[in-house]
């Protein structure tokens, strides 16, 4: 994954640039998911921990949640 640069000004601008990175770090990370079995939760969870911005990170942790539901 390519590294973000600051958080822009409004959070809708900065929703409407990486929405489509935080859907496709989402698909990549529940691909893992048979491989991983019992450990992928802690596993996505200490990879969201390491994401940032923040803001990204939130993005990624609702696009996991609407792609498993």
């Amino acid at each position: 994954m390519s590294a973000l640069p600051e958080v822009p000004r409004g959070r809708a601008d900065f929703h409407a640039r990486y929405q489509a990175q935080a859907r496709g770090q989402a698909e990549q990370w529940l691909a893992q998911r048979d491989r991983l079995q019992g450990r992928w939760l802690d596993w996505v969870a200490t990879e969201l921990y390491q994401l940032s911005p923040p803001e990204y990170a939130a993005m990624v942790r609702r696009e996991l949640q609407a792609l498993t539901q």
